[in-house]
């Protein structure tokens, strides 16, 4: 009796093990980082920086660091196999000179460039604030489809101000035209608003094109600035968010690029903690 109890709980442990290895990764897109999580290494050394970047197994950047022209920085990642899908652009630079804002995106042989902030006075984002943003998203988008290019803003958590029956994310996202305009998930940040990234993934599908990876400490006091200290920003799968049911959902929103985000003062402790955790998701 007790024999046969044994081998049931071996054939029992036998077949969970076989159908964990028999089950596919989660996570199957390049692995990409932003280049803001190496900002206090760049200044020292592109070139050192880089090689870092590399030697993590990365082979997408977001962005990019120094002052250093876009296409020597671009040979610089080419050697290194590292390619820039998407590179950054400011508000004011959308709407003062977005062919210039194009053809330096393009020097970076960048497809997708991303606004990651619409000013306005801190912890008072508001409808004129998300009416400029539109104006601004819109006019710019179009020049930028000119060349080739796919706008992407990159929502901050500040937009979770309610509006009507949804929030002023909501807002901007229904008033720009899905033409010029596309959106980069930061998900730790849409968390940090008081939003869902599954739910949003969801609910916009396709206008999802980017994502930031990061995790948010467990705890952390939430509010509408989008803003918190460096020290809340922690390895993947170690914070609030559940990121199985996030990737799952920018799978099937068919979210093209991913980029590991790390703001903390611990970058080359936690980036590789994120990565492992990464890859170590299944289906």
């Amino acid at each position: 009796m007790i024999m046969k109890r044994i081998l049931a709980v071996l054939f029992l442990v036998f077949t969970q093990v076989m159908a964990f290895s028999q089950s596919k990764p989660l996570y199957t897109a390049p692995l990409g980082v932003q280049a803001y999580s190496f900002r206090k290494s760049f200044p020292n050394s592109v070139e050192k920086t880089l090689d870092t970047i590399k030697m993590f197994g990365f082979t997408e950047l977001e962005g990019a660091g120094g002052n250093m022209a876009p296409e020597e920085f671009k040979k610089l990642c080419d050697a290194r196999g590292i390619s820039i899908p998407s590179s950054g652009a400011g508000f004011e630079q959308l709407q003062k000179s977005p062919d210039s804002v194009a053809m330096r995106a393009k020097a970076y042989g960048s497809q997708y460039v991303m606004c990651a902030w619409v000013p306005h006075q801190k912890g008072a984002f508001n409808i004129n604030d998300a009416k400029k943003a539109v104006e601004v998203f819109n006019s710019a988008g179009k020049v930028l489809k000119e060349h080739g290019l796919t706008l992407c803003y990159h929502a901050h958590g500040y937009e979770f101000q309610p509006y009507n029956n949804g929030t002023l994310l909501d807002y901007i996202i229904e008033n720009t035209n899905p033409e010029y305009v596309s959106f980069e998930m930061d998900i730790m940040w849409i968390h940090f608003g008081g939003g869902d990234p599954a739910g949003l993934l969801k609910k916009y599908g396709n206008r999802w094109k980017l994502m930031h990876l990061k995790d948010l400490r467990k705890g952390t006091a939430k509010d509408l600035t989008g803003g918190t200290a460096e020290e809340n920003d922690v390895p993947l799968g170690t914070g609030e968010l559940n990121i199985p049911e996030i990737l799952k959902a920018a799978k099937k929103a068919g979210v093209q690029h991913y980029f590991i985000e790390d703001e903390s003062p611990n970058v080359m402790q936690q980036i590789p903690q994120s990565i492992k955790y990464l890859k170590s998701l299944k289906e």
